[in-house]
């Protein structure tokens, strides 16, 4: 188990250093070099932020003095699951105090009007999987980025345009849920398909692998647990259907013979993972409806299992901590996000839809900090809205990349911007950290390692 309150005296000068202000990188040039020093002046003339929109929500005021104090970076050797492991807590990842581009690949086919790369690529033994556009499964070396196999998953009666829902990895299998409401079973080193399972409907959000079983949500609110030896079917259950929701959806998190899953409805159901008996349900419905995307309920973000704690976060604006084994509500904030938080200590680190980076104190939900991204592709005319992904902690450093072809490094303590790196395309599917490598898939298919 992982120490959050012991710090070696580097964490320590660290962070005297960022709270001192002294690591800022500037906005005004982007490099390769994620943690590197200036390397020109700023430019002459006024500066206007880019990251300037109104605020709506405030720090409290309180905590407002009050050290933030992390967890040492550790490394993880995989991301076998969307969202890290299977309890979607990762924490604090290592990775070298500067990184550059180590190697950049195609994964396939680039997102496009029908077609969307939705899948979080997943890390484990040696190698990095991933699924493009059109339903093709890569599997390349995680140190080299050379293609190691290739199978395409789209059935000959089938057209394309079915988005998927992701990829798992356990126990030497990896697994894979479709728009075509096929559950497929791989053998993560030759690329064989090992089994295939219909479901009764299309899959979005992508699978958690556990235990030799595999959890999978489909689009009519149902969970399903398989055996992930033989593809075969071991219990359901079904929550309410929703008519309406937002492209993507939640993977289970899985963690003490506990399933959690969200479901698009707004819904959040614990379960036993022998048998998938209901151990309590919460709505996370929220109270602010201020558009019509807000008024959609859906949970998007995948819930978190942490020191038995369950965090959820819903789209329409209820961000709530639950005890695992109760159900018993520890507290309820009116946050929206259709991302997924991430935890590292006490603190939760979380996107909004209005661009803004929130500290969130995991214990009681109060804010200790927020910071702003850019929200409009045009600030002047306030159009385009920009979208950011999931937050990653590595090494001291809270990374998010966005629809602008930019990912931003952050400091974890104060929100203060650090630094930013051009990408290759917009990003949509959240980074990844492996190995001491961090990983970004862009909407044009390319795979880019920096370490």
């Amino acid at each position: 188990m992982m120490n959050f309150m012991k710090q070696t005296e580097t964490q320590k000068m660290i962070r005297r250093l960022f709270m001192a202000g002294l690591c800022v990188v500037s906005l005004n040039g982007c490099s390769d070099m994620w943690f590197g020093e200036i390397e020109a002046p700023p430019l002459p003339g006024e500066r206007i932020s880019v990251l300037l929109h109104e605020r709506n929500i405030k720090p409290d005021p309180e905590l407002e003095n009050e050290a933030i104090l992390l967890p040492p970076p550790a490394t993880n050797l995989s991301w076998p699951q969307a969202g890290g492991f299977a309890s979607h807590a990762m924490h604090h990842i290592a990775v070298a105090p500067n990184i550059a581009k180590a190697w950049r690949t195609s994964v396939g086919s680039a997102s496009d009007d029908s077609e969307r790369i939705v899948a979080q690529p997943v890390v484990a033994a040696g190698k990095i999987f991933t699924v493009d556009s059109e339903n093709l499964v890569s599997a390349f070396n995680a140190e080299t980025g050379e293609k190691i196999w290739e199978l395409e998953l789209t059935p000959e009666h089938e057209d394309d345009g079915h988005i998927t829902g992701g990829l798992a990895y356990d126990n030497g299998r990896l697994y894979v849920a479709t728009g075509f409401a096929l559950l497929f079973g791989i053998d993560a080193n030759s690329g064989q398909t090992l089994w295939v399972t219909k479901t009764d409907a299309p899959m979005r959000a992508a699978p958690t692998g556990r235990g030799n079983r595999v959890f999978v949500i489909n689009l009519n609110n149902e969970l399903i647990a398989y055996d992930g030896r033989t593809g075969e079917k071991l219990w359901n259950h079904k929550g309410i259907s929703e008519t309406a929701s937002i492209l993507g959806g939640a993977s289970p998190a899985v963690d003490q013979g506990v399933v959690v899953a969200a479901f698009s409805s707004g819904d959040i159901v614990a379960l036993k993972v022998e048998n998938g008996q209901a151990i309590w349900t919460e709505s996370l419905s929220g109270a602010r409806r201020v558009d019509a995307i807000s008024a959609l309920t859906a949970i998007r973000g995948r819930p978190i299992i942490d020191r038995g704690r369950v965090y959820a976060i819903s789209n329409s604006g209820s961000f709530t901590s639950i005890d695992l084994k109760t159900g018993r509500r520890y507290w309820s904030k009116e946050i929206s996000s259709q991302e997924t938080p991430w935890i590292a200590g006490d603190y939760l680190f979380v996107v909004t839809p209005n661009a803004e980076l929130l500290c969130v104190n995991r214990m009681d939900g109060r804010i200790h900090w927020v910071t702003t991204l850019p929200r409009w592709e045009d600030p002047e005319e306030r159009k385009g809205n920009l979208t950011w992904s999931t937050p990653i902690l590595v090494s001291d450093r809270l990374i998010v990349a966005g629809s602008n072809e930019e990912a931003y490094s952050f400091s974890p303590y104060t929100g203060e911007i650090l630094g930013r790196v051009e990408m290759p395309d917009k990003i949509i599917v959240p980074p990844l950290a492996a190995n001491g490598s961090l990983f970004f898939l862009s909407d044009g298919a390319d795979l880019v390692a920096y370490r």
